[in-house]
This record gives structure tokens, C-alpha cells and sequence, in this order.
């Protein structure tokens, strides 16, 4: 108990004291999260109201291959990663290997099926209603389509938190590829990991406490989403 009373006084006062380093990791934290959930829900909401609102062979199969996708290993997600932007790798040219552009590629994989499976998930339960009344009303594709998205739209938000929950939380793929360089690409995870292997388990807490918080108000958003959703 007076562990985490001590890690509290020590945020506390790493907050109020205007720490250059934490708030760069912050800063950095937020930039890199945001940057793959945007990236992540143009892309994955785009795909998961194809797949979801129309039929074509081979559908089981990807929703399968989805879900699969759903629950990847993140350390498996950043040695992919790693593998392809590494010097000898197909894309080592571009020398973004252990940098925040590599952290961004790295936690889009991991998200991107998050988003695209819930999204499809959510369309796939509604589409049939919405799409059969469209054609009922003559209404052409792209207005049933616009329908069908404002009708999922709770769903499809609490599928862009969640994917954005998933990013700030992860560390083994963005250490892989991030390298947790100091002022560079260390984020609030690798930052933890890094102050619990020195020993330094005031600060590691003192972080945590901190990414516990944006962790609570991420999913306190998406709890409100989808309360809203079931009204």
C-alpha cells in the first residue's frame, strides 16, 4: 500500500514539476497512438462495411481470417515488421527502422483487424434490414450505404476505441521496432518496462498510474458509446 502511495506522490509531482522527459514520452505516446488509430479506422471501417454488407465467395473464409488476425501476438506483429524494415529487408531503404513512423506501421498492424473485424461484425447484424429497406425505397447504393453507417455508427466508434485502447497499451512490437530510444521513441510502455528493469519501481508505477488513467478514460468513452448505442 505505501508502494502505491509513494508511485501516486511521485506522478503527482512529476506532473506538477513540468518533467521535460515525461512529457515528451506522453506527447510521443499520444502522437503515435493517435497517428495508427487514424490510419487503422480509414482503412478498417472502409473494409468492414465491404465485407459486412456484401456477399461474395470466399466471405467465411476472410471473416475467419479476421478473427484469426484479431488476437495476433503483438511480439509477432512487430518481428514482422521488424523483418521488412530492417536493412536487408524489402523496405530497409527507407531507414525507418527504430522510429516513430516504424511504431505507427507496427501498432496499424495490430489494430487494423480490431477495428476491421468489430466493424464488419457490427454491419454484418444490421446490414440485411437497412440494405432490404433501401431497395424497398429505390434508394441508390451509396445513400443505403450512408444509412447503413449512421445506423452502426455507435458500434463503429466503440470499434475505433477500442483499436485506439489496444495501441496505447501494447510494448513488445513497438519496442521491437521502436528500439526505446530516449527522447526518440520511448513511450509510456517501454518507459515502464525500461524504469522496472533499472530497479526504479516508483517511477514504473508512477508512469503506470499514469497510462492507467488514459487507459480509464479511453474505455470510459467507449462504455458511454455503447450505452448510447443500446438506447
Amino acid at each position: 500500500m505505501q508502494d502505491i502511495y509513494d508511485s501516486m506522490k511521485e506522478a503527482w509531482n512529476l506532473i506538477i514539476t513540468w518533467n521535460a522527459e515525461l512529457y515528451g514520452i506522453i506527447l510521443l505516446t499520444l502522437a503515435v497512438t493517435v497517428l495508427s488509430t487514424i490510419f487503422s479506422s480509414v482503412t478498417g471501417i472502409a473494409a468492414g462495411v465491404f465485407i459486412g454488407s456484401t456477399e461474395f465467395k470466399g466471405r467465411r473464409f476472410v471473416i475467419r481470417l479476421i478473427q484469426t488476425f484479431m488476437g495476433l501476438p503483438p511480439v509477432v506483429a512487430g518481428l514482422a515488421v521488424f523483418l521488412f524494415l530492417s536493412r536487408k529487408g524489402p523496405f530497409g531503404q527507407l531507414s525507418l527502422l527504430f522510429t516513430p513512423a516504424a511504431m505507427v506501421i507496427a501498432q496499424v498492424v495490430i489494430i487494423f483487424p480490431i477495428i476491421m473485424g468489430l466493424t464488419s461484425a457490427a454491419v454484418r447484424d444490421r446490414s440485411t434490414a437497412v440494405l432490404e429497406t433501401c431497395r424497398g425505397l429505390c434508394l441508390p447504393r451509396f445513400k443505403a450505404l450512408k444509412l447503413l453507417l449512421f445506423e452502426c455508427r455507435y458500434a463503429i466508434i466503440s470499434a475505433v476505441l477500442a483499436g485506439y485502447g489496444r495501441a496505447i497499451s501494447e510494448v513488445g512490437a513497438v519496442m521491437l521496432v521502436g528500439g526505446n530510444i530516449q527522447y526518440h521513441t520511448r513511450v509510456m510502455t517501454t518507459a515502464i518496462v525500461l524504469e522496472t528493469g533499472k530497479g526504479n519501481y516508483d517511477k514504473a508505477l508512477a508512469l503506470g498510474l499514469l497510462l492507467l488513467l488514459l487507459s480509464f478514460f479511453v474505455n470510459w468513452i467507449v462504455q458511454r458509446f455503447q450505452e448510447n448505442g443500446i438506447r
